[in-house]
C-alpha cells in the first residue's frame, strides 16, 4: 500500500511542464497536475506524455503488487495497491496533499486489474468528451461505468474478488476529487475542452 500510494504520489504533469520550462503548472488554469490542465500550456505532447505516464504509474502499482504476493492474494493486493495508487496521485504527501483527479491514473489501475474493463472505461472517456467536448464530462462517465463492469464481470458479485469493490472506492475518490466540475457542469459552466478553466 505504502509503494502504491508513493508510486501515484509522483507528480508528473509538474516535473514535466517545469522540466520544459513551462513554469509551475500550478500557476495555469485550473491549478491541477493532471493532463487536462497540462494540455492548457498548449503543449500537446506535454499532455500526452502526462497521461500516459500518470497511467502508467498506477499500472505498475497493480502489476507490482500482484507480483509481490502470492496468487491466492492477488486481487486483494492488486485492488489495495489501485486504490492506493488513485489516492497518492489525488493526495501527494510532497504537494501538501493537493494533488491532481485521478483520472489518468484510475484508467491505469482499471487497465492492470482488468484490460478489458480498462479499455470499456478508455474507450466511454474518449467518447463521452468528444460528444460533450468536456473532458471532466467524459471521465466521470467512464468512471460511473467502471465499477458496473468490473461488478459484470466478477459473475454479477461483489463476493470472489476484490475487484469491483476496489473499482466502487476508486470511483468515489474520483467523484469526490471532481466536485467543483460537477457544480459547473450542473450549472453549465463546465470549461469545454480548449477554454480557460479558473
Amino acid at each position: 500500500m505504502l509503494l502504491s500510494y508513493m508510486l501515484g504520489s509522483i507528480p508528473f504533469g509538474l516535473l514535466l511542464t517545469a522540466a520544459s520550462g513551462q513554469g509551475d503548472i500550478r500557476q495555469i488554469g485550473s491549478g491541477n497536475i493532471g493532463a487536462t490542465n497540462v494540455l492548457r500550456t498548449g503543449n500537446r505532447k506535454l499532455a500526452a506524455a502526462t497521461l500516459l505516464l500518470d497511467g502508467l504509474k498506477g499500472a505498475l502499482a497493480v502489476l507490482i503488487a500482484w507480483v509481490m504476493t502470492p496468487p491466492e492474494l492477488g486481487d486483494r493486493a492488486a485492488s489495495l495497491a489501485a486504490i492506493f495508487a488513485v489516492l497518492g496521485h489525488c493526495f501527494p504527501l510532497w504537494l501538501g496533499f493537493r494533488g491532481g483527479k485521478g483520472v489518468a491514473t484510475g484508467l491505469g489501475v482499471v487497465l492492470a486489474m482488468s484490460p478489458l474493463a480498462g479499455l470499456a472505461c478508455c474507450l466511454i472517456w474518449v467518447v463521452g468528451a468528444k460528444v460533450t467536448r468536456i473532458s471532466s464530462a467524459g471521465a466521470l462517465l467512464a468512471f460511473a461505468c467502471m465499477p458496473v463492469i468490473l461488478f459484470f464481470q466478477n459473475g454479477h458479485s461483489f463476493s470472489g474478488s476484490e475487484k469491483p469493490l476496489a473499482g466502487v472506492l476508486v470511483a468515489f475518490i474520483i467523484f469526490m476529487r471532481h466536485r467543483t466540475n460537477i457544480g459547473r457542469l450542473l450549472n453549465g459552466t463546465e470549461p469545454r475542452i480548449g477554454q480557460s478553466s479558473r
